[in-house]
């Protein structure tokens, strides 16, 4: 073929997107802008992708599954992206995400920061922002970020949602984040949160000392069938645990930690005062 460049998959998760691209449709016997027309793109678009000078978007990813009957199966070009996206970093979380939209109990536990499901657009983007100013990411990984935690948030309105239980430390309701005003209304926002009736919103005052169970955050998820999934992160990486005896315990660390808690109606009062710049 004239012309035609060739890949090394090995020199990066873009280069091995495309590479897979290109198998799989030279598998099909497809041209480029044969793929593009059942995709909705440019014959061009698709060559770009494929030799990496166009990164991969999730409509395209998803489009592509659709186009080589990915849909629902474990190894779709979607997840391919979000790892992508998501990096080794977080390992673990792209995998994640899909067991999150399908849990019928949702449990969270955070530290620092207001637990991504219950953030606001404009303290998500404050979030990222800083991560921008440190150069740990860029501009448009900033964009995607926040746009990934929207399609997280918006997974969980649906006609039977799942019960959310959240612990979050009073570091999170302390610690100020893209100023006075989007602090006001993320705070607001938390007390409009526990008042759904599908949710259970504690905080772990500092006082608790010594008695809180978990350093870290951490996320419990409680399947359709009942399993439970456990999902820790670090700063440095995450994982994603499917022991039951790792889940069971974390269980019963949790329920600890919900007894030392606060109550609901004194954690609103809380974050309340929060709200209002009293302590």
């Amino acid at each position: 073929m004239v012309n035609r460049k060739e890949l090394n998959p090995e020199s990066g998760p873009g280069a091995a997107f495309g590479a897979r691209l290109r198998r799989a449709r030279e598998a099909r016997g497809w041209t480029q802008d044969e793929l593009a027309e059942r995709m909705g793109y440019t014959g061009r678009h698709v060559s770009g992708v494929e030799t990496t000078s166009k990164p991969p978007t999730r409509r395209f990813s998803i489009s592509a599954d659709a186009a080589f009957g990915l849909d629902g199966t474990s190894d779709t070009f979607e997840r391919a992206w979000r790892e992508i996206k998501h990096g080794a970093l977080l390992e673990g979380f792209p995998e994640y995400l899909g067991l999150e939209a399908r849990a019928v109990e949702i449990r969270l536990f955070e530290i620092g920061i207001i637990p991504g499901l219950l953030q606001t657009p404009a303290y998500a983007h404050a979030l990222a922002q800083g991560d921008v100013h440190r150069a740990t990411i860029t501009l448009e990984q900033a964009t995607e970020r926040v746009s990934v935690l929207a399609e997280r948030q918006a997974t969980l309105v649906r006609p039977r949602p799942p019960t959310m239980l959240v612990v979050m430390d009073e570091s999170c309701i302390r610690r100020p984040v893209g100023g006075d005003a989007v602090m006001r209304e993320q705070l607001q926002y938390l007390a409009d949160f526990a008042a759904l009736p599908n949710t259970m919103l504690q905080v772990a005052p500092y006082d608790i000392g010594e008695r809180r169970p978990f350093n870290l955050p951490i996320n419990l998820l409680t399947l359709p069938d009942r399993s439970m999934i456990a999902y820790a992160e670090s700063q440095a990486q995450g994982h994603l645990e499917r022991e039951p005896a790792f889940s069971q315990t974390a269980l019963a660390a949790y329920h600890q930690l919900q007894a030392e808690s606060l109550s609901q109606a004194a954690s609103v009062g809380m974050i309340t005062q929060a709200r209002k710049g009293t302590p």
